[in-house]
């Protein structure tokens, strides 16, 4: 039987991750043991403390019902304390918290509650290809904004006033960067709420990377009005080393918060009891977790420093994050010829830049995720093979 895909689909292929782990899957089939750098999921595992509540709490009779559609009062206090310790935000947990199961859907909650067919999303160039996606599935349409090393990898702000952005409803922004690992400055931020402000434009800032290799985390809600003009989306699956348990959350004014559940409400029945108090437990961790995870990823990224040095690569040392994004080499044509190169001459698998955006085509992406070990393996292989 034939079937025809919603139209909604058009122009939406594959997740790129999504197909190329098959294509590493099949080449380990054939004996190549595949070194895979390229994929931002932490091996590290939660806090010993996290692992203990979601046990104790999982073996009770009383908490395997459906959840609050808005989350369990115990976390989402949780969350509000977190906010106000780390980055100096004040948030009502009863009205200005909603947790998520994973910031991920966030994006798509986000995007079905604001676009209609005809609207539009200001999109980072590069930037992470669910913003995108998701914009399309909402019927909308995404506008692309260039980042350049050039400007700090920052959008020009003066330049995006010039055109047309009277269709323009939302903007997606992520700092610290996802490629580039690209530090926000508080007057980028005072300029974004600014230009926010003067074109009725929602800011959607996806902030899951603050306190990765960063000593001072930053939100953009700390600014002063950042509510009238901004949603943050946040998540535990790099602090806390908890990607598989999908616990993220969003953040701002309740009329926002409001608003969005409207539609969640209805595409969900709520999280697991015991994986919310373990996630409350998460972000009650001190600076001690921080640091350790963050002394643990420098070591790693002084090995990725190694390997990009091997490939003739160019590089900043400042940027921060679970990646390292680095410029190719003349050499290659663009990322994707860098990676191949790479993946089919030394078994190692580096994301290309451009999967992130035209902007991206002449970089690569390292993925910290991974042991002293495989890095020097990596680098062995690409001494010897290459």
């Amino acid at each position: 039987m034939e079937m025809k895909i919603a139209s909604r689909l058009d122009g939406i292929g594959e997740y790129y991750f999504s197909q190329k782990l098959r294509e590493i899957e099949m080449l380990n089939k054939e004996g190549k043991d595949i070194l895979n750098l390229g994929i931002g999921s932490p091996d590290l595992p939660p806090h010993p403390e996290v692992i203990s509540v979601l046990q104790e709490t999982a073996a009770k009779d009383n908490v395997h019902a459906y959840q609050s559609y808005k989350g369990s009062p115990v976390l989402r206090k949780a969350i509000s304390q977190w906010y106000l310790k780390w980055y100096g935000v004040t948030l009502d947990p009863d009205a200005e918290v909603l947790p998520l199961i994973g910031s991920k859907e966030g994006i798509m909650h986000i995007c079905m509650t604001y676009l209609d067919k005809g609207d539009e999303a200001l999109i980072p160039d590069p930037g992470y290809p669910t913003y995108s996606s998701a914009v399309k599935l909402a019927g909308g349409t995404p506008v692309t904004y260039q980042l350049s090393e050039a400007k700090q990898w920052q959008p020009d702000l003066e330049a995006l006033s010039q055109k047309d952005l009277s269709r323009v409803k939302l903007m997606w922004v992520n700092y610290p960067h996802m490629p580039t690992g690209q530090m926000p400055s508080r007057d980028f931020y005072t300029s974004l709420i600014a230009f926010a402000k003067k074109h009725g434009i929602l800011i959607c800032h996806d902030n899951p990377y603050s306190f990765i290799l960063n000593d001072h985390p930053t939100s953009l809600l700390s600014l002063p009005d950042a509510k009238e003009v901004v949603l943050e989306l946040n998540s535990l699956s790099k602090s806390a080393n908890m990607a598989g348990w999908r616990v993220g959350m969003l953040c701002g004014a309740k009329e926002r918060i409001d608003e969005v559940l409207r539609f969640k409400s209805n595409m969900d029945s709520g999280m697991f009891l015991p994986v919310q108090l373990a996630a409350a437990k998460a972000l009650e961790l001190g600076r001690d977790w921080y640091d350790g995870i963050n002394a643990i990823y420098a070591a790693r990224r002084e090995k990725v420093f190694e390997l990009l040095s091997q490939l003739n690569c160019r590089f900043s040392k400042d940027q921060v994050g679970m990646f390292v994004w680095a410029a190719i080499p003349d050499s290659f044509k663009d990322g994707y010829a860098l990676s191949d190169r790479v993946l089919y001459g030394a078994s190692v698998f580096i994301t290309p830049g451009g999967i992130f955006g035209d902007a991206g085509k002449n970089y690569i992406r390292v993925s910290l995720c991974g042991s002293i070990e495989k890095f020097e393996e990596a680098i062995q292989r690409i001494q010897t093979r290459l």
